[in-house]
């Protein structure tokens, strides 16, 4: 499970373009929390301790307490936005998780046991469909990643949702097929092996068998 972790905050009392441009120059960064039914609640965090929180990985899946004027919220960060140009981080959305909330999440699929695939040893290449997959899953049990198991696949073989073992709680969006997440691919020097092989098992043909046509004397 991802590990929760805990901010602190202080309420803007101005919202608007001007305003968040001012907290920035301050060294906090403008966010806002919302839902739970409750009026969205604008707020200001220290951007170096947000910045290591959304630079260590799992920012987006991972549940965290922000401590607004002494109130503890529980939040998951939803969408954030970076300055184009400079990458500096400029706003964050966050939204309130209560107990039994279920989150809809793009989870990161993690591959175990590639020396034990023969198709990655004999050459074979690993290719990646989904590097995430979206699940619905419980708030308080939001597991680091989904784990796929690669041992004992050969060349031409493919990992589907089916394969892979999901934590209890989590489903994918995704119901209606068994869609793929990787698959392992021939390596290119088989590919051209086999199609030089083929090359040579078929016959050339001869230049204007057949073509020809009887000449009629008028």
């Amino acid at each position: 499970m991802s590990h929760t972790y805990e901010l602190t905050a202080e309420v803007r009392e101005r919202s608007g373009k001007g305003a968040a441009r001012a907290v920035r120059r301050e060294g906090k960064v403008p966010a806002v929390i919302y839902g739970d039914k409750k009026p969205a609640t604008p707020i200001a965090l220290n951007y170096k301790e947000l910045n290591l929180k959304l630079r260590a990985g799992g920012f987006l899946t991972t549940v965290a307490t922000i401590n607004v004027d002494g109130d503890k919220v529980r939040v998951i960060p939803k969408d954030y936005q970076l300055d184009p140009v400079r990458g500096f981080l400029m706003h964050v959305d966050f939204l309130r998780v209560s107990r039994g909330t279920t989150l809809t999440l793009e989870l990161p699929v993690h591959f175990i046991n590639e020396e034990e695939a023969p198709g990655l040893t004999r050459g074979g290449v690993l290719n990646v469909v989904r590097h995430t997959v979206e699940v619905h899953v419980p708030a308080d049990q939001i597991p680091e990643n989904l784990v796929a198991d690669l041992a004992g696949l050969d060349i031409g073989d493919s990992v589907h949702i089916s394969n892979i073992a999901l934590p209890e709680g989590v489903t994918p969006t995704i119901t209606d097929r068994d869609f793929t997440v990787a698959t392992i691919a021939a390596p290119a020097s088989l590919i051209s092996e086999e199609s030089e092989e083929e090359a040579e098992g078929e016959e050339p043909e001869v230049e204007g068998e057949g073509d020809e046509e009887e000449e009629t004397e008028e």
